[in-house]
């Protein structure tokens, strides 16, 4: 397929605001034009899973719109002949509009209508119009908004809920081989009671469940569309029936259960349901730093710090000290939850500015939330395959920590009081000895007694040690 050429050779196309010069062998006429002309902001395009959605979006419609007898046979034919190459194909030198453009994505929209046509007149030799026939029955209104819905329904139907869904199921098959694994518990980042390394897997395994269920909440608005609202949301133009077709068509086109929003004004004025899904991806940006961080901080040292765990090797960890190995898997997921976490702060700006009734900061809107479902779905791979499924336990440095922990005290609360605890826990901290020896010597409880309240596995089921 030809692209655009990196010469000087050009073409003259026009619009309605006159003539201008295009590359020779764009696929693109004047309005894209126009539009790389104005906005050279950040050199960023529209990512290819949102112009795969808007494709699919133009292939739904043209099907419409036969439906409905508005466009021949023909014409619908070989307008999905060239929406299906576009999805199937690379043609991102042909969509090069910056993301930082007008509000509403008209830019985009035009340029996938120009690109549409002269791919439909170059594979099938049929002329077709980017406004009259591509763009039958729609606004880029409408279109843009439920192009991010679709874009962002695929993603988190194809890519994020089975990332997650990974992620749950090796956390699960290391929780059940950890089940046996008692280590020291922290709070503040300081000695507290003991817990089972399986019981802070299951936390992790626990939080990654209730991530999947809000996004299966969300999953149900995220898959309504505004099509059919048209140029203001009365849905000008286009037949009552063009919305609930459009949905229909792209269920079966992508097997995802698309369905028309029972309000058209919402989905064009406003971008609630997509900054409610960035939300939910926010939640989920924070429970992969904590399960990130928690990494990290058991795989501290090896020597000097917690190294309770040791995580795989994967790469040299520094240009100037050999032997050195970082934790670079939890490095890149806490970089990509901080990402996550900006993009939600920018999607939050993009969907107040619905004036009227129409949002005007949708390209940005939909660049990040579909970088969002991106990296988290990615990222959540890599932490499940390169650093949870293979961390090894290092059983000698727990069991160290185990055993000189004087919060093992707490147990001893209720038959000793508080304040005989402390006391016991600091003269422990003291010496450097065992809560157990200390104990022995500031109680009238006798080693066996001793032993059964501050054995550390039992401590870990709750309640009071059984006697």
């Amino acid at each position: 397929m030809s692209q655009p050429t990196s010469s000087t050779e050009t073409r003259i196309e026009k619009d309605s605001m006159g003539s201008l010069e295009v590359p020779k062998n764009a696929l693109y006429g004047a309005q894209t034009q126009r539009a790389i002309n104005n906005f050279p902001i950040s050199g960023i395009p529209m990512p290819k899973a949102f112009i795969d959605a808007l494709c699919y979006v133009k292939f739904a419609c043209s099907d419409s719109n036969r439906e409905l007898g508005l466009l021949s046979e023909e014409k619908a034919d070989a307008i999905q002949t060239a929406a299906k190459e576009v999805i199937h194909g690379d043609f991102a030198e042909h969509f090069p509009i910056d993301i930082f453009q007008t509000g509403s994505g008209t830019s985009t929209n035009m340029n996938a209508n120009e690109v549409l046509a002269s791919l439909t007149k170059q594979l099938t030799n049929i002329d077709v119009h980017p406004n009259d026939d591509i763009n039958m029955s729609q606004s880029s209104n409408d279109v843009i908004p439920t192009a991010i819905h679709v874009a962002a329904s695929i993603a988190l139907e194809e890519k994020l809920l089975p990332a997650l869904l990974h992620l749950v199921e090796v956390i699960e098959d290391r929780e059940l081989e950890l089940a046996d694994v008692v280590k020291t518990g922290r709070t503040h980042l300081m000695d507290a009671m003991p817990v089972k390394l399986s019981q802070e897997l299951g936390a992790w395994k626990a939080q990654i469940k209730d991530n999947i269920q809000r996004l299966r909440e969300t999953q149900k608005r995220i898959q309504k569309l505004p099509q059919g609202g048209t140029a203001v949301g009365t849905g000008v133009n286009a037949d009552p029936e063009f919305g609930r077709l459009v949905a229909a068509n792209l269920a079966t086109i992508t097997a995802i259960h698309f369905e028309p929003m029972e309000n058209l004004f919402i989905g064009l004025s406003s971008q609630d349901t997509a900054l409610e899904l960035s939300g939910q991806l926010n939640v989920l940006a924070a429970s992969l730093m904590k399960i990130a961080n928690d990494l990290r901080w058991m795989n501290s040292g090896p020597l000097a710090g917690l190294g309770e765990i040791q995580l795989p090797a994967l790469q040299p960890g520094s240009s100037i000290m050999p032997g050195k190995v970082n934790p670079v898997i939890p490095e890149a997921v806490c970089m990509v939850a901080a990402q996550i976490m900006g993009n939600h702060t920018a999607i939050t700006v993009g969907a107040q500015s619905g004036n009227f009734q129409l949002n005007v900061m949708l390209p940005m809107i939909a660049y990040n939330l579909l970088q969002s479902l991106e990296i988290a779905a990615s990222s959540s791979v890599q932490l499940a395959d390169l650093a949870i499924k293979g961390f090894t336990v290092n059983t000698a440095n727990i069991q160290k920590a185990l055993d000189v922990n004087p919060i093992l005290v707490t147990a001893l609360n209720t038959v000793v009081g508080y304040e005989k605890g402390a006391a016991i826990a600091k003269e422990a901290y003291r010496s450097g000895r065992p809560v157990l020896d200390v104990a022995l010597e500031m109680t009238d409880l006798d080693e066996a007694t001793l032993k059964q309240y501050l054995n550390p596995a039992l401590l870990t089921e709750g309640g009071n040690p059984s006697i």
